[in-house]
């Protein structure tokens, strides 16, 4: 066969060099098939099967990450909405109501006590003298209902200077109300922010009712006390003109 390829005759030993090459090529080809035959071991249904798996498993892993994040969320919600403003205004607003109070307590003459009222203006504003009242009476009298006019009108007066002296305090009060609502950052803030609002509202009433309650109270003193004069001034005319005989024309 040889022979046959190179076409000469070919020595022996070089005949069987080429057979025992060929026997190794031939050999190595089969080993190599069957070792083969013996590594490979993927199996594709397997192998689609364990990815199919593997990613549910990350989907699950995505959705316990984003329930964290969302009940973490939640929390800083939660926490957001029970932080209380940094300052507050009850202090300033609980003060100017306590002044305003005192100064009504503190009323001279005829006073807001309902008691002490009626039994004031029994006994300086009769509804008329008698003969039995005394001369010197009717001018304590006159005197102390004077007085009781005269501190009305002061009253009066120093209330609305304390009034229009909070206007300011009270303008820097709504502004500070107003910056704390707009930057609330949870509805604790804004729900005080809304309360101190109302009261600020209400604190500037009940000033608004104290100026009322003390410009009437002074306009009703001066009216009582105009009429107990002019009672007071009818028995010392009456007193002084006697039964009318010492003024009888004499003919």
């Amino acid at each position: 066969m040889l022979e046959k390829l190179f076409g000469k005759t070919v020595p022996r030993k070089i005949s069987t060099s080429v057979l025992a090459i060929g026997l190794a090529l031939v050999l190595a080809v089969n080993g190599s098939r069957r070792l083969g035959a013996q590594i490979v071991v993927f199996d594709p249904s397997n192998y689609s099967q364990n990815i199919l798996t593997a990613a549910r498993a990350l989907d699950q892993i995505n959705n316990q990450i984003k329930s964290l994040e969302n009940e973490a969320q939640m929390l800083i919600n939660g926490a957001r909405n029970l932080t209380s403003l940094p300052s507050s205004v009850v202090g300033q607003l609980t003060s100017k109501i306590n002044e305003i109070n005192s100064l009504i307590a503190q009323a001279k003459g005829l006073s807001f006590d309902v008691q002490k009222t009626q039994g004031d203006f029994q006994q300086f504003y009769p509804r008329q003298y008698t003969a039995a009242v005394s001369s010197d009476r009717m001018v304590q009298d006159a005197t102390a209902r004077w007085d009781n006019t005269y501190q009305a009108l002061k009253q009066t007066l120093v209330t609305q200077a304390t009034i229009v002296s909070a206007l300011d305090q009270d303008g820097q009060t709504l502004r500070t109300l107003m910056a704390n609502s707009s930057g609330a950052v949870g509805s604790l803030q804004a729900q005080q922010s809304g309360n101190e609002l109302l009261a600020l509202q209400v604190k500037q009433s009940l000033q608004a009712q104290a100026l009322v309650a003390t410009q009437a109270r002074a306009e009703a003193v001066r009216a009582v006390e105009q009429q107990a004069s002019a009672e007071a001034g009818r028995e010392r005319f009456t007193r002084f003109i006697g039964d009318g005989r010492a003024y009888t024309r004499v003919r």
